[in-house]
């Protein structure tokens, strides 16, 4: 039976056909079969025109085993599942096979691993990388790597072209050596070099297919991930500048609102409401309507108060004695004459170093960060103020004053309008300060010693790390106590920043007993893509008298493009345990605070038929508004120093003695209060790092005194139901002048001010003040 002539498989493809003998049982032995390889399978028919319908068997090569047994057979298995015993016509037509079959394997088991890793290609058509984005640099790269292989490519061809040469001249030569008609042994010599230069002649041309099959591939795949890359990196830089052009088409709708007259802004904030009911939580807080005030004030008749108690109302004639005090003098001149001026003993500075203009684009490192906890984002000096947390906290003591008058106050609610009046003082110092102030290592602490000058001394301490937590007491003189742990938390929303300080303030006074709580309202800073920053604050604050039950409810109204009343508006009433309101706070949290004294209050009419709209509001009548707080003025060249107020100015100015953790000893912050903010950004990475060291150490041995303890004793009833003792292994640290206990109060886990430390500073001793710089 003669042989059909065998088919060599074409460079261009991956399709290989031709007669193979395949074992199909003992009584039949082997049966030619017209095999197939296309596309990594081998397929067999019985003949060829079975191709169209009907095939005997296929099997998949990126799994398959291929074995070679002698000169002619050979055997494709898949485990015990599928096994081919074939056999060529002769060695050379088994060396065809082989080849073609060992080159499909490995081309489709590669397809088959990419195709499971990396899932759909990207389209064709992908943009290239914008310029500036690190495409340049990539596709020069990949270009000159392809360059360099093909290059080597060529110089296979031309090995191809010199061997087929060489090896046609040697065929010759033997094809004449083979026409002498040589016998016996010579003539076989001749016959196998023959065949064996013709394996030789078909493994080279192999060679080069398989080559150029890997350059293309390499082609194929380096402009598949180019593509890919290409297109991921355009879609970040789409999404950049839209966002951008988002912010600026929002900054120009800004200034278009504050520059146009709106004479018939009540319809614009009819329709803005319309539309609000589709916004999310998420809307940004100067995008509120102007809300309808809780309650309206008109002036009362100055003789209201001479009229008989029958032409007044119930109201008027259950005024309180004591709050006759409050005529047209200011509030607590009258029980004591003007306190003593002090005249500092030390001189303090009037000017830091300027701030070096540094230019740095928020954006580039915020817009990584959105929803994230700021306090766990690596932030670079260059966005800070020069002080410490723990400073900008004892900076709630710039009107201290309003706390002294309040101490001598006879009547609660009288105490209550200064209490009231000190808890939106704080925020004057936020006006203009965009910068971040300094996250405290733990164990950092802060001294404000005023008792010279102000009867007062301030201690902060950071007392947790995760959250990062600060606790704060202050001791004065004049009658008053103040303490506070704040727990900032801060979340970045893309377009604004919010900061949530979350804790109580508690303010005690000694002459009356009276014990004050309040909290702090939400900050935000807006504008964080683009055009300039500005700081807002919103939000509601209850200071709450615990010992009459009087209360103030201040409200922070947040900023409205749609507003015609004042910017950065504060409105609040005092009221005593009944409810009854005796006075009305009225002003802006950045400028001063007024008060009026109440005379009548009725409910007035109402701005609807139903809904929110349709609530009465309260009227109050009060006499003539005077001022209770008036912010200080900023200090010549405040713009170029951070705008710090004079007491900033002075927060971090050297000082001796303090101890040795005191936040002007933190190096980092020195050096970018000097301008020398490279060396001040290397200085905070290596304090960051040794402050991870550190709990690391603290965690390891929590663990092992956790370890050691279940060993030895059983865990008592207490461990499980005190709440204070579930601590997790980072939550081991003790605060060194701050013990942990259940505020009374609240109810809340606090750091309370456990004494010593001014103690210590009097002795100079501060050996137990861990090593944190």
């Amino acid at each position: 039976m003669s042989e059909p002539t065998p088919k060599t498989p074409t460079p261009a493809g991956d399709t290989y056909k031709g007669w193979v003998f395949k074992w199909t049982n003992y009584i039949k032995g082997y049966q030619r079969r017209w095999f197939v390889l296309s596309n990594g399978l081998l397929s067999y028919y019985r003949t060829q025109a079975e191709m169209g319908h009907t095939c005997r068997g296929t099997i998949n090569l990126a799994r398959a085993t291929i074995t070679v047994d002698d000169a002619c057979n050979f055997v494709i298995s898949i485990g015990g599942a599928q096994t081919y015993h074939l056999k060529a016509s002769c060695e050379v037509e088994r060396q065809r096979w082989i080849t073609a079959l060992e080159l499909a394997k490995a081309k489709a088991a590669r397809i088959q691993a990419e195709s499971d890793d990396s899932g759909d290609d990207p389209s064709p058509s992908s943009p290239p990388a914008a310029p500036g984005h690190g495409g340049g640099s990539q596709n020069s790269e990949v270009q000159s790597t392809l360059r360099t292989l093909g290059s080597k490519v060529e110089d296979l061809s031309t090995c191809n072209d010199l061997i087929s040469k060489h090896g046609c001249a040697l065929q010759r030569s033997l094809s004449e050596l083979d026409s002498l008609r040589l016998t016996g042994e010579a003539g076989d010599k001749i016959r196998q070099v023959t065949e064996r230069a013709t394996l030789f002649r078909i493994t080279s041309n192999a060679m080069i297919n398989a080559c150029r099959d890997f350059l293309a591939l390499a082609q194929a795949h380096s402009k598949r991930w180019q593509k890919a890359l290409q297109a991921e990196r355009e879609q970040r830089v789409r999404l950049e500048e839209t966002l951008e052009q988002l912010a600026k088409q929002h900054n120009h709708l800004e200034r278009a609102f504050r520059g146009a007259a709106q004479p018939n802004a009540n319809n614009k904030v009819g329709a803005v409401q319309g539309e609000a009911s589709d916004e999310d939580d998420e809307n940004e807080f100067f995008d509120a309507v102007e809300e309808a005030p809780e309650f309206i004030t008109v002036p009362a008749d100055p003789h209201f108060h001479k009229r008989s108690s029958s032409n007044a109302s119930g109201f008027n004639s259950e005024m309180c004695s004591d709050d006759q005090s409050l005529n047209e003098e200011p509030l607590a001149m009258s029980h004591e004459g003007p306190s003593q001026e002090l005249v500092p003993l030390k001189k303090r500075r009037k000017r830091i170093p300027d701030k070096p203009n540094y230019s740095l684009n928020l954006w580039s490192i915020m817009k990584n960060c959105i929803g994230k906890e700021l306090s766990k984002i690596p932030m670079p000096v260059n966005f800070n103020e020069p002080i410490s947390m723990l400073q900008r906290l004892s900076e709630d003591l710039e009107y201290h004053e309003l706390l002294d008058k309040a101490a001598k106050c006879h009547s609660s609610l009288e105490q209550m309008c200064y209490v009231a009046a000190f808890s939106v003082s704080s925020y004057s110092t936020t006006v203009h300060r965009t910068g971040k102030p300094f996250n405290p290592l733990l164990g950092e602490t802060y001294e404000l010693d005023r008792r010279r000058e102000s009867g007062y001394r301030s201690l902060c301490e950071q007392v947790s790390h995760h959250p990062p937590a600060a606790a704060h007491h202050v001791i004065s003189d004049r009658g008053w106590t103040l303490r506070q742990e704040i727990t900032v938390a801060s979340k970045f929303r893309g377009k604004y920043l919010s900061i949530m300080p979350l804790g109580t303030i508690h303010a005690t006074f000694e002459k009356s007993n009276n014990h004050y709580t309040w909290k702090k309202v939400t900050t935000t800073v807006h504008n964080i893509i683009v055009g300039k920053l500005w700081i807002d604050q919103s939000g509601e604050i209850d200071v709450v008298n615990h010992t009459t039950e009087d209360r103030c409810h201040l409200k922070f109204a947040p900023y409205s493009y749609f507003s015609r009343d004042v910017a950065r508006k504060v409105t609040g009433v005092v009221m005593d345990k009944t409810g009854k309101a005796h006075y009305v706070l009225s002003g802006t949290w950045d400028e001063k605070l007024e008060f009026s004294r109440v005379m009548q209050s009725s409910r007035g009419g109402s701005g609807g038929d139903n809904g929110s709209e349709g609530k009465q509001k309260t009227v109050y009548q009060t006499l003539k508004a005077r001022e209770i707080w008036k912010k200080n003025p900023l200090p010549e060249g405040a713009e170029t120093m951070y705008y710090f107020t004079d007491l900033a100015l002075t927060l971090n100015e050297p000082e001796e003695p303090v101890a040795a953790t005191d936040s002007r000893r933190r190096p980092d912050q020195r050096l970018m209060e000097d301008g020398r903010w490279d060396e001040a950004n290397a200085e905070k990475q290596r304090l960051e790092e040794k402050q991870r060291i550190a709990r690391r150490e603290r965690e390891r041995e929590a663990v092992s005194q956790r370890s050691s303890s279940q060993s030895d004793e059983a865990v008592d009833e207490e461990s499980l139901t005190d709440p204070s003792l579930k601590c997790g292994p980072h939550d081991n640290y003790n605060a060194l002048w701050f013990e942990r206990c259940q505020d009374r109060i609240t109810g809340e886990q606090i750091h309370i001010y456990k004494g010593g430390y001014w103690e210590a500073k009097d002795r100079g001793c501060w050996e137990g003040c861990p090593d944190i710089f």
